[in-house]
């Protein structure tokens, strides 16, 4: 079976870190997402992944070379200024799919501890068109809210409904079984959203079932739901490999090649990148240091997104939702407030003021 993964976003909410990677490569815990998902894929048995992305995508995804896992990956490349929907890549992708029953629909900036094997087992015992993966939350109406019968078949698909109208707090998980003849309700060469367009027409040919997961599914389409991530991840993998250097805290990832200051304190629920560099008096807690970050004596930076290679300089204060683009620098004393976004390659020499966008 082939997987289709949807990477073709622009990350607009995670600016400016996406200005200069896409989401499905934002590291957790040190590891890109998309590698995560093409060893998940891999142990499925998926031989091929068909990346569905704009061409600046394809750029980044192949600079980065992450482990494949022995999967054949192929690119389907959105046209130009002209985005297609959720479910226009897919019709467009078409050829690279070729001849086959069904095949597997993933969004490539969630983090999903799924079984495959399992959504299209389902997808056969139903002889379903589509088939959903579909979990629990919170708030359903950022997604998909769908009701099912007791058979699992769908009944109402609401996509984002108003806050306290959704039916059931059960959302589509972005994944999901196709059957090739789903690809005949795709109009070619426009943009087509599958939540609002064909899963709809499924519902009404009763042709759409869902598969409810029990595991860890996390959407990393916000700053703090990145941070999120990476957090229950660290407690995961804290349980699993402790680090024993007397200057961290529990729930610290560090990656190779990292050097720490004397007095400093790492963590809690920290993740530091290959060749990050800190001086000594400094305090790290709820944040994500990507590799080659410099920051000197003395600095302070908590709940933020830290880019690659930025320079940050000494005794510098760094608010709660902050995030530095890569290559950025901020000079001594600077205080950033909460929630201030410097752009990548920015130097910045005196505070911010109020929370804003620098350039």
């Amino acid at each position: 079976m082939k997987a289709i993964i949807l990477a073709g976003g622009f990350g607009t909410r995670l600016r400016p870190i996406s200005c200069s990677r896409p989401k499905t490569l934002f590291p957790i815990i040190n590891k890109p997402l998309l590698e995560g998902i093409f060893e998940r894929l891999s142990e499925n048995n998926i031989t091929e992944a068909i990346m569905a992305v704009n061409s600046l995508t394809e750029f980044y995804i192949k600079k980065q070379k992450i482990k494949k896992y022995g999967l054949k990956i192929r690119y389907s490349i959105d046209p130009p200024k002209k985005p297609l929907g959720t479910a226009g890549p897919i019709k467009k992708a078409e050829k690279l799919i070729g001849k086959t029953d069904s095949f597997l629909v993933l969004n490539g900036d969630i983090f999903a501890d799924v079984k495959y094997k399992e959504i299209i087992e389902t997808h056969k015992e139903k002889k379903a068109l589509a088939t959903i993966v579909l979990k629990k939350v919170k708030d359903p109406s950022r997604y998909g809210s769908v009701e099912i019968t007791k058979d699992n078949r769908i009944k109402q698909f609401i996509e984002k409904p108003k806050k306290g109208l959704a039916p059931t707090n059960l959302i589509n998980a972005g994944i999901y079984v196709l059957n090739s003849k789903v690809l005949q309700y795709i109009e070619k060469n426009r943009p087509v959203s599958m939540e609002r367009e064909i899963f709809p027409k499924l519902v009404e040919e009763k042709n759409l079932f869902g598969h409810c997961m029990q595991g860890l599914w996390i959407d990393i389409g916000k700053p703090a739901e990145y941070l999120e991530a990476n957090k229950i991840l660290l407690e995961i993998y804290y349980k699993n490999k402790k680090n024993k250097k007397h200057k961290t805290k529990n729930y610290v990832a560090i990656d190779t090649g990292v050097k720490i200051g004397a007095k400093t304190i790492i963590g809690p629920y920290t993740v530091l990148g290959k060749k990050v560099s800190i001086g000594k008096f400094v305090q790290i807690s709820k944040s994500v240091i990507l590799p080659d970050s410099e920051i000197q004596d003395g600095t302070k930076i908590c709940e933020s997104i830290i880019g690659e290679g930025v320079f940050i300089g000494k005794n510098v204060r760094i608010g709660r939702g902050c995030i530095i683009g890569d290559y950025a620098k901020i000079r001594d004393n600077v205080s950033l407030p909460e929630g201030a976004k410097v752009c990548p390659g920015k130097e910045i020499n005196e505070n911010i003021l109020k929370t804003n966008i620098v350039c």
